[in-house]
């Protein structure tokens, strides 16, 4: 669910914390070791989401935020916060290569570039947190 996220709306709040799950707590946040990762640079896209990074002339980069049932993915296009929530039970994610992973999400797929060893280790934690959700589900 690709969404702007520039302005607080109830509706799409309740849409995102249906599809994804709340937020964690502080206590929770600093006990997992932390729920964010750092700038990931876009490396591709597909259309939607490139129409949306073309109007830009920054760099095109995205943070990537954990949450209990599954990952927001937030990038920047000129002003503009877009979010694209994504359940664990829809999330597909493939390590291309050394330095660039793959996030797939229905008809939506961000190609990023990772700079170091805490970024591999950031999309480990999000494998993790995928497969206990989905043996919670399944149990």
């Amino acid at each position: 669910m690709l969404r702007n996220l520039s302005y607080k709306d109830p509706v799409i709040e309740k849409e995102i914390i249906s599809l994804v799950g709340k937020e964690f707590d502080l206590f929770n946040k600093i006990k997992k070791g932390g729920v964010g990762s750092k700038k990931l640079l876009i490396k591709k896209s597909d259309n939607k989401i490139y129409d949306i990074l073309s109007k830009s002339y920054d760099l095109n980069e995205c943070n990537i935020e954990i949450r209990k049932k599954g990952i927001i993915v937030y990038f920047k296009s000129k002003q503009t916060t877009y979010g694209l929530a994504i359940p664990y039970y829809k999330l597909i994610i493939f390590k291309v290569d050394e330095k660039h992973y793959t996030i797939n999400f229905e008809d939506h797929f961000l190609k990023v570039r990772v700079k170091n060893k805490s970024d591999h280790k950031f999309f480990f934690k999000i494998s993790e947190h995928k497969a206990i959700f989905l043996k919670d589900i399944i149990s």
